[in-house]
């Protein structure tokens, strides 16, 4: 069953973030953090992202929102890319950084729209 996970995980992951980013991030991934990220592929993205109750789209605003309310910013860029990748308009991203702000604060919504500025440019969406 774990690797049935990781194999489901390791095709959702590269559809959202890039089969770049994700062979990259693999091919860095020593005895030390090699377990991780084979767990966090099978967990996060085998697990979480692999049921279709909820479109890929979808879950990748409700990510922004929830990794945009903890700061993880450095996360937060990787997730606005594959949001993106998903098919999440600009407007969409837009809306998100709004429901950030109202239930996270001013600043934080700042912080992601710095972030989101940033990835939007690189995409040629800007």
């Amino acid at each position: 069953m774990a690797q049935d996970l990781f194999e489901k995980g390791l095709i959702k992951r590269k559809e959202t973030l890039g089969v770049d980013y994700v062979e990259k991030n693999l091919a860095r991934a020593d005895d030390f953090t090699r377990p991780f990220q084979e767990a966090m592929t099978a967990w996060c993205w085998g697990f979480g992202w692999g049921d279709e109750a909820i479109d890929a789209k979808t879950r990748s605003l409700m990510n922004l929102a929830m990794i945009g309310a903890l700061g993880k910013m450095h996360e937060w860029e990787t997730h606005c890319r594959g949001a993106i990748n998903n098919g999440v308009t600009k407007d969409q991203i837009r809306a998100a950084i709004h429901v950030i702000g109202i239930y996270c604060g001013v600043p934080q919504a700042l912080e992601c729209f710095r972030v989101a500025r940033a990835v939007l440019e690189e995409k040629g969406m800007l």
